[in-house]
Order: structure tokens, then sequence, then C-alpha cells
């Protein structure tokens, strides 16, 4: 065993060249051989004969070095690689012979000729095989040290991800699970296929801890499907990405994935509309506010991917703002600017050097904890910051501003909710008002893996071994991923005629202590409970935190109306005119200044209808304030 591992450790050229020496060795044996066949007994060649047997390498060297039979990688062998040792082995076994008969020596018989040839390409190429089957963990030599795995899906992608496997150093497949009876026992590659129903069989058969799905065609509803069919079990699951991502060459191991929350949306992505997503950024100049924030960095790539001519960001954190433009590296197209919305001077300032024809106003506090501990820089980012940036808009006759809001806007418990809601009031009532600047605004729910959200958190504390934060059994929230919520506001906010809200279509609302339990199971781990205490994550109940609510909402009313995007509809809602709203924001103003943060509070309550507070004044200054 020392002694293999010693020469699986040897320089490359050192290896070449042992098996440049052992071809040598077994060709002139082959020779001897196939003399030995042909006369019916042991044969030892004399004089010249002897001389042209034991030459057999210097003429089959060359042809072997030009055929690349040196310069593959044993363990990575394929068909490919046999073709061209039977091509190089014929050919020298050819020349061989034309050279005996010319040098006129006495002695070869033809069919000597094709017997070594045949004996030849059966030793050069079996040893070959031999040696891959040895260098890979299927060998008897590391078998021990591959995981047994699972593949889910027969199919093509199956097939690949196995020959894959039986190369890599990792992974040994011992089963296919295959929903198509007429695959059912077949064989792939020496591994059985088997029906679905014999999972937990096979899983405590082989020792299996991970299973990897195949299935790179089949739709989100089928994959969270197999995944609910897999949850109970204590197996890690991976998978391969979609078609797409897959078109340019073979399955290689590094293209699995972990399975990830995106895959657990029961709902297709439907096909995004291409002339909406370009009405308002191809070939013009476009801002997003908080460019380097979750939602804002995903919009400036979209925004780029679509063919804006120029594309500004405005982001107050220089280190958001700096990974965002290094990761476009488009010095000619996108200019990073380092501003806070409160600042309306700087936001004006900047609309008006670049000519800015479309806003994305991304820039907001969104954690609700957060905001109920600033409760004055809450008000004042997201509600005046909007309103400093819709004036800035006005001020230099910006086409489209579309506004990022949330579905926390809608009977809020919180203080951040209530301010998003200001901020659509805002807008609706400058929207009334001016017609240089079509203001719209998209209201839509938790985004996957967004900063703050509860997957990095989970996937953290799993990681950690526990326990797993809930902050209550029955909470519930909308999910969406990043991509597909920002290629939904592009095209909503090209729809808006002024004042529209527009609510995206967030699917069925995810019970929160479903989500985690999944993640802990597909990890390949098990819950810790009263149940089995042997398990190996657990679920602790925090309780809510401050300005938390249960389960979140996303119209006011229940009068919204459909639009030509079958995952966009547009809210009727009422609002304050102008006149009204701007009295408001006067005395909020005061309060802030004044630092008075009952007045505050009363004042969001008189102003947003719905907002009732989940908890009381948490500001930290309020509460320092008061001791």
């Amino acid at each position: 065993m020392k002694l293999f591992e010693k020469l699986t450790t040897l320089p490359r050229i050192i290896k070449q060249l042992i098996v440049l020496l052992i071809d040598s060795v077994v060709l002139v044996s082959i020779l001897l051989v196939s003399f030995s066949l042909r006369l019916g007994y042991w044969y030892w060649p004399q004089s010249d004969l002897f001389l042209v047997i034991i030459g057999a390498p210097v003429i089959a060297i060359p042809i072997f070095i030009q055929f690349g039979l040196y310069h593959g990688i044993v363990r990575f062998l394929g068909l490919r690689a046999l073709w061209s040792v039977v091509k190089a082995v014929s050919l020298y076994a050819l020349i061989w012979g034309i050279v005996g008969f010319m040098s006129a020596v006495e002695g070869i018989p033809r069919s000597v000729i094709f017997i070594n040839g045949l004996l030849a390409i059966m030793a050069i190429g079996g040893l070959r095989m031999l040696a891959r089957w040895v260098l890979s963990d299927a060998g008897i030599f590391l078998k021990n040290s591959k995981k047994n795995v699972i593949i889910y899906g027969a199919g093509a992608a199956g097939r690949q991800l196995s020959e894959a496997l039986l190369q890599s150093k990792e992974y040994k497949p011992v089963a296919f699970i295959d929903d198509a009876k007429d695959l059912n026992k077949q064989h792939i590659n020496g591994v059985k296929v088997h029906s679905a129903k014999h999972i937990e069989l096979l899983i405590h058969k082989y020792s299996v801890n991970e299973i990897l799905l195949a299935l790179p065609s089949a739709s989100r509803q089928r994959r969270n499907e197999i995944i609910n069919l897999l949850e109970p079990y204590p197996v890690l699951v991976r998978i391969l990405p979609g078609v797409s991502a897959l078109a340019q060459g073979q399955v290689k191991v590094d293209d699995l994935r972990d399975v990830s929350i995106g895959d657990l949306l029961g709902r297709e992505p439907v096909k995004p509309n291409q002339s909406l997503l370009e009405v308002n950024i191809k070939n013009k100049v476009v801002m997003i506010t908080g460019a380097g924030g979750s939602i804002g960095s995903e919009l400036c790539r979209q925004v780029i991917s679509l063919g804006a001519s120029r594309l500004i960001l405005f982001e107050q954190s220089e280190l958001a703002l700096y990974t965002i433009d290094k990761e476009l590296n488009d010095s000619t197209k996108v200019f990073p600017i380092l501003g806070s919305v409160v600042n309306q001077d700087r936001v004006e300032r900047v609309c008006k050097q670049f000519k800015v024809q479309t806003i994305y106003h991304a820039a907001a506090y969104k954690h609700v904890p957060m905001v109920e501990f600033n409760h004055t820089e809450g008000v004042m980012n997201n509600i005046f910051g909007t309103l400093n940036c819709a004036q800035a808009a006005i001020s230099s006759k910006v086409e489209t501003f579309v506004l990022i809001s949330t579905d926390k806007a809608v009977r809020s418990t919180n203080t951040m909710g209530a301010t998003k809601r200001c901020a659509e009031m805002v807008l609706q009532a400058l929207s009334k008002c001016q017609s240089d600047t079509r203001f719209s605004m998209v209201r839509f729910g938790n985004v996957l893996d967004s900063s703050g959200s509860v997957i990095p958190l989970f996937k953290k504390q799993i990681k950690a071994g526990g326990p797993v934060t809930v902050t209550d059994k029955k909470i519930v929230r909308y999910f969406m991923t990043i991509p597909e919520a920002v290629a939904l506001v592009i095209q909503a906010g090209a729809m808006g005629s002024g004042g529209d809200v527009f609510v995206l279509d967030m699917g069925k609302p995810v019970r929160i202590y479903d989500l985690a339990l999944k993640m802990i199971h597909l990890t390949g781990l098990e819950l810790k409970d009263e149940a089995n205490l042997n398990g190996d994550i657990e679920i602790k109940i925090t309780g809510l935190r401050p300005g938390e609510k249960l389960f979140e909402e996303l119209l006011i009313d229940d009068n919204a109306l459909d639009t030509s995007h079958s995952m966009i509809m547009k809210a009727q809602e009422n609002m304050l005119s102008w006149r009204e709203l701007r009295l408001l924001l006067d005395d909020i103003e005061l309060a802030i200044t004044s630092h008075d943060q009952n007045k505050l509070r009363s004042l969001l309550i008189q102003l947003v209808p719905g907002f009732k507070p989940q908890c009381g004044i948490s500001d930290l200054l309020f509460n320092n304030q008061s001791k």
C-alpha cells in the first residue's frame, strides 16, 4: 500500500518513463508469445530474428508517442483513448511486419503479424484499463475512502455524472433512482437502477449520506416534489444546475451544488417580457440608489446587461460601492458615486450632471429590529430620503422613478414598514401635482439570501452545530429569488402611468420553522428534540423581535387589478393630497429635530392607516434618555 502511494506521487515525467519501459517489455514478450503460439512450442529466436524482435519498441514507442498514449491521465482513460491504443498498436504491428519482411529475415510466419497485433492491443489496452481501475477509487487500494452516493435520475445527465464520479476520489455511485419504468432494474456503468420506493432501503443498505439529483431539465415543481420526498432522510442532497448551465460541456463533479431554498419554491418563474425590461433602460442613463445592497446590486447587473448607456451607482457605504463597482468592471459606462439620499443637493447634482433618465430607488434601512432601535434614522432615511430623491428627480426632469417597497408596508406593526408605506404615499402625492416624472412603486416580500435574511443565518447556525433560532413556530413569510424579483421590478416600473403601486405575486408563504427543518435535513443532519435526543441540530424558539409580526400581507385592500403580466398586480389604495401630506411631514421633521420620540410615533400612526405598533418605542437613545 505504501509503495502504491509513493508511485502515485512521482513526477509525471518519471511515470511516463515507467509506462514506456513497461510497454517495451510487454511488446517484446508479446512477440515471443506470438511465435510460440504459431509454432506450437516455446520459441527463442536466433541471430537476426532476435534483433528484429527486441527492436520492436524502437518502432512502437515513436508511434505511441505520436498517438498520445503517454500524454493522457490513466485514471481518466475513456473510450476515445482506447481507440487511440487500437490505432497505434495496429499501425505498429503492420510496420513491424513490413520491416521484418523487407530485412529478409527468415522465420517470420505471416500469421505472426496478425497474432502479434491482436495480443498487443489486448495487452497494451488491458494494462491501461487495469491501471485506471487501480488508480480510481473503485480499485482495491482506495475504494474504502469513497462516499457511497445515490444518483436520482438515470437520464443523460445521470449517466454522465456517474462516469465523472467513477473517475473522482470522493464519490462512489452505488445506485440510480428513476421513475421511468423501462429503466427499472437496468444497469448503467455497472450501477443498478431502482424505483423511488426503494430509497430508504438503499440508504440503509449502502450507508448512503448523500443523494445527487441529476435532473437538470426537471421543472422547479418536480424538483420540489423530489426534495420533499428525500427530506425525511438524514442525507445531504446536492443537485446539478439547469440545462442551460450544462450546455457548454460534459457534466462534471464540480457542477454539483447544495440544494438551495430557491429549489424549494414550487412556483415556476415566468419568462420575462423583453420589451418591458428594456423600455426604461436600453440606451438610457440609469441611476440606482442603494446600489451596493442585495436588490440594488442585482439591479445593477441586470441594468448593465439590458444595454443602459450609463449606470450611476449611488451608495453611502464605501465598501458596498467598491464591491459592486469592481464586479461590474466597466469604467466607460459605470460611475460610482458616494452619497446619502438624505442629502438632496447631492442627489440633484448627480441627476443633472449625468442627465439621468431613470431612477431605481433601492436605498433604505430595511431590517425591522435595527429600525426599531434607531427610530429617527429609519424615518429620516426611508421617508425623507425618498422625498429628497423624488424632488431631485422632478427638478432634474427624470423620466421614470421606481421605488422598491415591501410587504411590511401593509398594515405594519413596525416602524420600518410604516416608513415604507409613507414613502409610497409621498410618491403617490407628488405624482398628482406634476407631470415631469412618472412615479411607480413595487411592493414585494422577502428575497432569498439577501443581507440579514434568515437563509444565510440558518446556514451559519447549522455549520456551527446549532441551535437554529426561529422567533415563533407559526411565523410565515413570502420568498422570491433576487434575480426574479428584480426582473419583475423592472417590468412593473415600465407599466406605470404615474402613482401606481404594483404588487408582485410571491407564490405561497413559507413557514419559517418548516424552512429551518428542511435545511437541517437537506444538509444530512437530524433534528434534535425531545423525540430524538441523539439528533444533531436543535431549533430554538426565541420569541418575536420588536416590530415583528407572524405573517405579512401584500395588499391593504383586496381590490387589486390584473396587469398584462401574470405575476404583477396593481393595487388600488387610498392616499393623501400633497398639501395634507406636506403638513404632516413638516411635523414629523420637527419631532425628529427636537428628539420627541413620542410625538414621532403618534404622527406615524396618524399618517399611515393600519399602523399598529407591536411594541413600545425601542430607540436606544430614547431608552437611555428615559432612564
